[in-house]
Formats: structure tokens, C-alpha cells, sequence
């Protein structure tokens, strides 16, 4: 999203009481974050590095995203994860260095199609949520997003009843781990091909708190309308 398009998104939050996040490129943080600059907008990163400082040439830290005027950072994107080869030891390293930068951290999980067509599902997004969200996380500063690899800019989405399996097992398996106040106050998003069709019918499933919301994000009046559906669950 543009820096006009953000000014244009935040023009038409007046009335929304839920929480709005873009996460542009990296080169862009800084201009976004200006540009939401006293809107209920805030400006997320897309990925960081695990170290503060460094050698790390062409890396972004968590502290260098956060001086930019970011308040969140997504980590363990599938595609991240399938281009860059990320490990779920990665992505909790991740999230760890964005608490470490006073980030919120937006954790990805999620299975590709022969995963799914395999009925692992459930499987793979046990071991990616055990070993990608670190042991001490809260729930203020936490979120995870369940990402269907297959549904990503494909346009597919999963069935409504799809979606609450993963998500009520999501819930289930982070309130075992953490608690109820932890594990229950987690926020949990649904991302995959989320548009302004479908946002009413996905918010509606149980266990679905938001959307990390891709290819629609990009203009102001589809993105707007996928948050006013979300506010209108709220």
C-alpha cells in the first residue's frame, strides 16, 4: 500500500474500533509510518533479522524496523519459510528478537497442498506452532496467523468448516500450552485469498480474531471494506 492509499485507509477508520496493521516493505516502513502518523493505523514490518546488530549486509533488524516507526513485525511468512528455507527454530528466533525490539510479533503457520491432500494438516501445524512460538510470549504482543500455503494468491479458500478445524485446534493446542488467560487471549488470524466477499462469512468461524490479508490489502477501498466486515464482528 501506498502512502496515499494508507492516508486514503485512514480517513475511513473514524468509526472502527478493531486494530488496523500494514506491513509494507522494508523501504517503505519509515514513509508509512509517517503517513499513519496519528491515525489508528499502525505499520508493521514483513520480516526481520534474528540479530540486533552485525554483519548481516542487506538484513533488517528488529530495532532498525522499529526506528523506522514500526510496531509490529511478521515472521515465519510461508514464503519466507519456502524461499529463504526458514526453520521453525528460525522463526521463534524471530520472534524472540522482536520482543527484544519492543515489536509485536505476528507468528505464520500453516501447511502447503500435499501436506493437505496428505491429511497432515493438523500435524504440521502442531510442530510449527511447538517450535516456532517461543515459551514466553503474551498475549498483548503475540499473534498467530494460520496461513493456508494452497490458498495464498491462488485464489482457493478453504471451506468455512476448514477454517474453524485449524482454528479451534490453534486455540485448543496454545491454551494447553500456555493457559487460558495466555493461550485464550492469543489472537489468532486467518490469511489465504481473504477478500471483501468472503470477510463476513470467515470472521463469523469460531476462533478466527482477524485476517492477515494479502493481494487485497493493496487498495485502500477493498482492504476497508474486508475491516469494517471484521468490525462489524466485533
Amino acid at each position: 500500500a501506498s502512502a496515499d492509499e494508507i492516508t486514503l485507509l485512514a480517513g475511513m477508520m473514524s468509526d472502527i474500533t478493531v486494530e488496523v496493521l500494514i506491513c509494507p516493505p522494508a523501504t517503505l516502513v519509515h514513509r508509512a509510518a509517517s503517513a499513519a502518523d496519528g491515525t489508528p493505523v499502525m505499520i508493521g514490518g514483513q520480516d526481520c533479522h534474528i540479530a540486533e546488530s552485525g554483519a548481516h549486509t542487506g538484513d533488517v533488524s528488529a530495532e532498525m524496523l522499529a526506528d523506522a516507526g514500526a510496531s509490529y513485525v511478521i515472521v515465519g511468512h510461508s514464503e519466507r519459510r519456502a524461499d529463504h528455507g526458514e526453520s521453525d527454530a528460525t522463526v521463534a528466533a524471530k520472534a524472540d528478537a522482536a520482543e527484544r525490539a519492543g515489536l509485536g510479533a505476528i507468528i505464520c503457520v500453516g501447511e502447503t497442498e500435499a501436506e493437505r491432500d496428505a491429511g497432515d494438516t493438523l500435524a504440521v501445524v502442531e510442530q510449527q506452532l511447538a517450535n516456532s512460538v517461543p515459551d514466553d510470549v503474551s498475549a498483548e504482543t503475540t499473534v498467530v496467523a494460520y496461513e493456508p500455503v494452497w490458498a495464498i494468491g491462488t485464489g482457493r479458500t478453504p471451506t468455512l468448516e476448514q477454517i474453524a478445524e485449524v482454528h479451534d485446534f490453534l486455540r485448543a493446542t496454545l491454551t494447553a500450552r500456555f493457559g487460558a488467560e495466555t493461550g485464550g487471549g492469543l489472537r489468532l488470524l486467518y490469511g489465504g485469498s481473504v477478500k471483501p466477499s468472503n470477510a463476513a462469512e470467515i470472521f463469523a468461524v469460531s476462533n478466527v480474531d482477524g485476517a492477515l490479508v494479502g493481494g487485497a490489502s493493496l487498495k485502500a477501498a477493498d482492504f476497508g471494506q474486508i475491516v469494517e466486515a471484521l468490525n462489524g464482528a466485533a
